[in-house]
């Protein structure tokens, strides 16, 4: 499983150098690579189903809990199949739609690279390893949506999808890292193994904001639905992978993998049902009000999305399988529509529902795909779609006192949802044409084949639903922890649900006959974006901003002293406050040595330096001073037995005193540039700031000392490294490496200085 994973990267390598002949006319065997493993997890179904899962582990980080460990479960199974065959089918669409591309080898290594992202994800055992694809789905995602970089919408959509999900991306790792504390490993079926319940420990609150509010981002769910609108930007097949079958999918999967650990719980199973009921409602609502193909079907995406969270909270049985089934067909259906919608915009050059009608003659193939899947969404019998509306309605029938308000709810949404699939699948190829300046463009099989084969898969799993069941069975065994037993079929009887569902074909029916879209339902909807989560969000984006900005001028003014007298007075507090409120300084004098003659002496000197530092006029004397504190601090290293120390302290304030020389006469005449008020400030600070240090060594002199280090070091010096220099020999071999680093920081530091005293700037270049 690790080569599966892996080998979109591999694939997105190998473009870098076989790029140019693959981005031609032979890009559609670029298909080959989803193709292969499609065919690789559909040959592992039959273990899956005997075994209910394939466990592989490889050694990665293990002295920190993190390794490659994938677990190909019923769950993980039916996402890896979504994967791999509905981006077969785009990969194939990609080779006839994005044709003549100057960059569509990047674009097939961004669509590799998304596809194994997504595999990790749904493969991966290890918590951490599941953050690390997460976190490669947001930055490949960002590449895909911004994959028109001349446009400006197109990139301010990537910057707003890699906002709202790195977002999402930092609490996911916030919870894992919260979960691994507590379970001791990172593992998540070691973690079911030993039983551990996360609900019954003090962090439990905290690990469900990060880790719900993790897959809300990822899966559009209210209030952080905004950026997948906007993320129409992309080109179409970017749009069809990313809502049929991987990015938005990852919350869904995040919270159905981790539900037998943090569910069974009101505050999981009331959220994710609260967000996913007002979720559902809300993108059904606001496909009533979009003329665009694409915008409609983003609005309906949400709303389904709502409807799986809305589902796997309710944290039943039958709805687990509800949302099982309901994964997959909105897979088929909505890969179909957003297919049938890039066909028809590829034909157009429109995507307007206002202009488009009576394509079906000129684009047979195409109609019969947005019918198929139009009936599939709309939960029509025989297709997959009218499985899936059932076992809905009859999750939640099963809610006991809250049933009727879920039902209701959810036949709203359908109603809704029905009206949009038939609004892309179904209006466009209906009646005649209205406009003459439409001229339809004939299409390669390669643009129409994929949709094709997914509607006639919306219909072959509903006339056969034993397939779906053979998928679903061991992977509600995996999620609920229980044998599925009961057996999928299209016809019950008349029961109530069947009620529910003629209802809800007759309402979305009726709806679709007399509501039509209109730039008026359009324009009022736009009166109300004041008060949309986008705007909110824009408006709270641009204060802080605003606040950025200020906070950039006051502490960023470019002038030095701020600067240091900001660090300075940030250190004073913090550690002045430890020091003494928390600490309670008690400085033991009896302990101190006496000052001898030759060390006041040698201190009256250094003061003597200071105060003429300090207070000279002259720079050559304020230098000079400089250099007489250096070399008395030499004469106080020699006193307390650090000779070499000295040398190196009487070498630097050499090297010191020498380029400040050398260095101010390029200056200007001495001038005063500071006022008193300043100058008492900054002495202030600094009388502080050496108050503070002088605690601070009192305090660690009073403390008791631990010489275990510099006794090995003692010992070891010579005997290890044959030096008898102690010092010399931590820096050259004990820390060797930590030299190296330094010296090699220094000599870029030095060529850095170098070349910008090397560099000439015309004035024409910075006019």
């Amino acid at each position: 499983m690790l080569t599966a994973v892996l080998t979109g990267f591999i694939f997105a390598c190998v473009l870098v150098f076989a790029g140019k002949p693959l981005k031609g006319r032979a890009s559609l065997i670029n298909a080959v690579v989803p193709i292969g493993l499609f065919v690789y997890f559909c040959a592992q179904i039959p273990q899956v189903i005997a075994e209910g899962a394939i466990y592989k582990s490889y050694s990665w980080v293990s002295s920190m809990g993190v390794d490659m460990n994938f677990n190909l479960d019923g769950l993980s199974m039916i996402f890896a199949l979504m994967i791999t065959g509905i981006g077969s089918m785009v990969f194939i669409y990609t080779s006839a739609y994005m044709k003549g591309s100057p960059q569509l080898d990047r674009f097939y290594g961004y669509l590799g690279m998304f596809m194994a992202a997504m595999l990790g994800v749904v493969l991966s055992d290890n918590l951490i390893t599941i953050f690390v694809f997460w976190e490669l789905t947001t930055i490949v995602s960002f590449f895909l949506i911004g994959y028109n970089t001349h446009d400006k919408g197109s990139r301010r959509a990537a910057m707003t999808s890699l906002g709202l999900t790195g977002l999402g991306g930092m609490l996911l790792l916030g919870g894992i890292i919260l979960m691994g504390s507590i379970g001791d490993t990172y593992s998540i079926q070691e973690m079911l193994n030993s039983g551990i319940a996360f609900s019954d420990n003090a962090y439990y609150p905290l690990i469900l904001f990060f880790i719900i509010g993790a897959a809300f981002t990822k899966s559009a769910q209210f209030p952080f639905h905004f950026w997948l609108p906007l993320a129409m930007k992309a080109p179409t097949p970017v749009s069809t992978y990313l809502h049929s079958a991987t990015m938005v999918k990852a919350g869904i999967y995040l919270i159905f993998r981790l539900s037998p650990l943090l569910g069974n719980d009101p505050s999981w199973n009331n959220t994710l049902m609260l967000f996913g009921g007002i979720t559902m409602l809300y993108g059904a609502w606001h496909t009533v009000f979009r003329t665009d193909l694409k915008a409609i079907l983003a609005y309906s995406t949400i709303s389904a999305l709502g409807i799986l969270t809305f589902l796997i909270g309710l944290g039943t049985k039958a709805a687990f399988l509800a949302a099982l089934i309901f994964i997959m067909v909105h897979a088929l259906y909505k890969a179909t529509l957003f297919l049938v919608a890039g066909s028809i915009d590829k034909a157009t050059g429109t995507r307007d529902i206002l202009r488009l009608r009576g394509l079906g003659k000129y684009m047979i193939p195409v109609a019969i795909a947005g019918i198929l899947a139009a009936i599939s969404n709309a939960g029509i019998p025989p297709s997959f779609g009218f499985l899936g509306k059932d076992l809905i309605y009859e999750a939640t029938l099963g809610m006991g006192e809250s049933a009727v308000f879920l039902t209701a709810a959810a036949v709203l949404t359908n109603i809704l949802l029905l009206y949009a699939g038939f609004v892309v699948g179904i209006k466009p190829f209906m009646g005649t044409r209205l406009d003459p300046e439409i001229k339809v463009k004939k299409l390669s099989p390669a643009i129409w084949v994929p949709g094709l084969i997914l509607g006639i898969l919306c219909i072959v799993f509903g006339i056969f639903p034993a397939v779906g069941e053979g998928l679903v069975r061991p992977a509600l065994s995996a999620v609920y922890g229980e044998p599925f037993e009961s057996h999928l079929k299209l016809w019950h009887g008349f029961t109530t649900i069947l009620l529910l569902s003629g209802i809800t074909i007759a309402c979305g029916v009726l709806l679709y006959l007399f509501v039509k879209p209109s730039n008026q339902k359009v324009a009022l909807m736009a009166k109300a974006d004041f008060i949309s989560p986008q705007v909110i969000t824009e408006q709270i984006s641009r204060g802080f901003l605003r606040l950025s900005i200020f906070w950039t001028r006051t502490f960023n003014s470019g002038y030095l002293g701020y600067y240091v007298i900001t660090v300075m007075v940030f250190v004073i507090g913090i550690v002045g406050y430890e020091l003494v409120a928390v600490l309670h300084v008690k400085v033991d004098f009896s302990q101190l040595k006496e000052v001898t003659f030759y060390e006041m002496s040698t201190i009256l000197i250094m003061i003597s330096g200071i105060v003429v530092a300090v207070f000279s006029q002259s720079r050559l004397a304020a230098i000079a001073a400089l250099g007489v504190l250096g070399y008395a601090m030499c004469i106080i290293f020699v006193f307390y037995g650090a000779p070499d120390l000295a040398m190196t302290q009487f070498s630097i304030d050499t090297l010191t005193v020498i380029l400040f020389v050398l260095i101010i006469f390029r200056l200007p005449k001495y001038k005063v540039l500071s006022n008193m008020r300043s100058r008492i400030r900054d002495g202030v600070v600094a009388l502080s700031f050496g108050t503070l240090i002088t605690l601070l060594i009192l305090e660690v002199l009073a403390q008791p000392v631990n010489r275990e280090l510099s006794e090995f070091y003692a010992d070891n010096a010579y005997l290890l490294a044959k030096g008898k220099n102690v010092v010399n020999v931590i820096l050259v071999d004990f820390r060797g490496i930590d030299t190296l680093v330094e010296i090699t920081v220094l000599a870029i530091a030095a060529i850095g200085v170098f070349s910008l005293m090397k560099l000439e700037i015309k004035k024409s270049e910075i006019d």
